[in-house]
């Protein structure tokens, strides 16, 4: 019998617990919410929105420990030696009309082998936008998913009910390493109640009923802010007026949601003052970049304060990351060489996810045995320590570097200061 691309593999086990923990150091903070409401009664297929490439993966993968079965575009697995690593990751392909009518008639075999998953109670997760965009926005879904879901029920309906689960993954940032990530898990659809309950037949009607429900649900699971001509005004509000706000991750994007429908509100009931605002908020984000000031900085208050106790740890952590940036040189390098080849940034934390992935454990292990060889123990011990955490250290001082000279910048910027607060953002929403 062939072995089934769910099925146990004693080397993707092994590689497994590797993967999910350098995914989750890749981030300083990494959140999972409603993953323990997810239906226990049935079969589970997932929907997940896709704005940063090969981590939006990583991300979900990680998210908890249960098997998982990724769908992923199929002209990525044209190249032979390519085709059997994503097999091995355990991805299928799933081709689209724009592949050519020949590729998609290979979508029957994946579909017919991802509903084999779904059978046996293994998680399949797709992106059915089809493509990534590092927006809080979604695109319009594509049917693979729904074709799968409804095959699915088809085919085991009665035996066990066929749930299609939003997912929503929302960034802290899209280009910088070391981030933020939350993953939420939305309320399940029954779509065997829902074709059971529903008197229509025709099936390309029923995929486009669950289409906008799924739509529906995945846009209530992060910061979704409509893609229209306004979009980076409103995000540019959402940024000033919750940047600095603790309370987790989860909290955040409440927040955001909340300033959201405050601003849109006010385009719907006042519309000629929302261009008016977007209109200045759109020219204070063009002065802000311009100054080369960080968003972080604008909502502070106590300016100098702020900078000095940042002043203090800079000049405390320096011989630490001079030290961190020495041993580390193979894996910044590398990662800003081929960063800075890259024709779509989005692909930049993938690449800096890669070589860590690859050359940090290399320098780790070299580095352990030359401090054992040359140290006494536990002196060996610490320093061992210290260079398990370095890389990470690395990327949050320069991080925090920028955000400090970006402090420093605005202090000095008093007539943008004056400009940001003539918008009265805090006011308004």
């Amino acid at each position: 019998m062939p072995r089934k691309i769910q099925d146990y593999n004693l080397l993707y086990s092994i590689l497994r617990p590797y993967v999910d923990w350098a995914t989750r150091r890749s981030y300083r903070r990494f959140e999972v919410h409603g993953a323990k409401d997810l239906p226990k009664d049935g079969a589970l297929i997932f929907g997940v929105n896709h704005s940063n490439t090969l981590m939006d993966a990583l991300v979900i993968l990680s998210s908890s420990h249960s098997r998982k079965v990724f769908m992923a575009r199929g002209d990525i697995f044209h190249n032979p030696v390519i085709a059997k690593i994503l097999t091995f990751l355990r991805i299928l392909p799933l081709f689209r009309i724009r592949n050519g009518v020949a590729a998609v008639r290979n979508n029957t075999d994946s579909i017919d082998k991802a509903v084999d998953v779904v059978h046996d109670n293994v998680g399949l997760y797709l992106f059915p936008e089809g493509q990534h965009r590092t927006k809080h926005s979604l695109l319009r879904l594509s049917k693979g998913i729904f074709h799968i879901a409804l095959d699915s029920n088809e085919q085991f309906g009665k035996e066990k009910p066929i749930y299609i689960v939003p997912v929503a993954i929302e960034y802290g940032d899209y280009f910088r390493y070391r981030s933020t990530a939350m993953v939420n898990f939305g309320e399940a659809i029954n779509v065997t109640d829902f074709i059971r309950n529903s008197t229509e037949e025709n099936e390309a009607v029923l995929m486009n009923q669950l289409r906008e429900m799924l739509y529906g649900h995945i846009s209530e699971l992060f910061t979704f802010i409509p893609d229209d001509e306004d979009y980076d005004a409103i995000w540019e509000i959402v940024k000033m007026k919750n940047e600095k706000r603790a309370g987790g991750l989860y909290n955040k994007m409440l927040r955001n949601r909340d300033t959201v429908a405050k601003v849109l509100k006010l385009r719907e009931e006042k519309p000629e003052e929302a261009k008016n605002l977007f209109e200045r908020v759109r020219a204070f984000a063009d002065a802000r970049v311009k100054n080369r000031i960080s968003v972080t900085s604008v909502p502070k208050k106590n300016l100098f304060l702020n900078a000095l106790w940042k002043t203090i740890v800079v000049l405390l952590g320096l011989p630490y990351f001079i030290a961190s940036a020495v041993v580390n040189i193979p894996v910044w390098v590398t990662t800003l060489i081929i960063r800075h080849k890259l024709k779509d940034p989005a692909f930049g934390n993938t690449v800096s996810f890669g070589v860590k992935f690859v050359l940090f454990p290399l320098i780790f292990i070299a580095g352990t045995i030359v401090a054992f060889c040359c140290l006494k123990w536990y002196w060996a011990l610490l320093a061992t320590a210290l260079l398990f955490c370095s890389y990470s250290f690395f990327t949050d001082y320069l991080e925090l570097s920028r955000r400090y000279i970006s402090d420093i910048r605005w202090i000095f910027k008093s007539k943008l200061r004056k400009q940001y607060k003539e918008l009265k953002i805090n006011e308004r929403f």
